[in-house]
């Protein structure tokens, strides 16, 4: 996956955070339809932690259709798994991140110019 000296958020089951990596290096590219993810074994060394949390997190992808198990084999994303990403994660932007951006664009009087870093707020 990627570095050792990784920091987990306490407001956040350790097992989410690490199903949230997967999907965002899925998206990012980094994993892609077809590729093997590290092994449970691996990944609880590489981060420190108890097997049965990066299990909990892999079955959670299998669960949502992200990765598939092929017996004897390993963990897999499945094909279709970044085309289903990007539109749960735009849904989900839209319909729970943009209010609260929107709101905050609003209270604070920018202009499109300003968010696009070519100019001052509105006043």
């Amino acid at each position: 996956m990627s570095t050792t000296d990784t920091q987990w958020d306490d407001n956040q089951p350790i097992y989410r955070q690490l199903r949230n990596r997967v999907v965002a290096m899925i998206l990012e590219g980094v994993l892609k339809e077809g590729d093997g993810l590290p092994s449970v074994r691996q990944v609880a060394a590489e981060y420190r932690l108890n097997p049965l949390t990066v299990l909990k997190a892999y079955q959670q992808l299998v669960e949502e259709s992200l990765v598939e198990k092929r017996r004897g084999l390993g963990m897999f994303v499945s094909p279709g798994a970044s085309q289903a990403l990007l539109k749960d994660e735009r849904q989900r932007f839209l319909e729970t991140d943009w209010p609260k951006i929107k709101a905050t664009i609003q209270r604070l009087g920018l202009s499109a110019e300003a968010l696009l870093g070519g100019g001052e707020p509105t006043t």
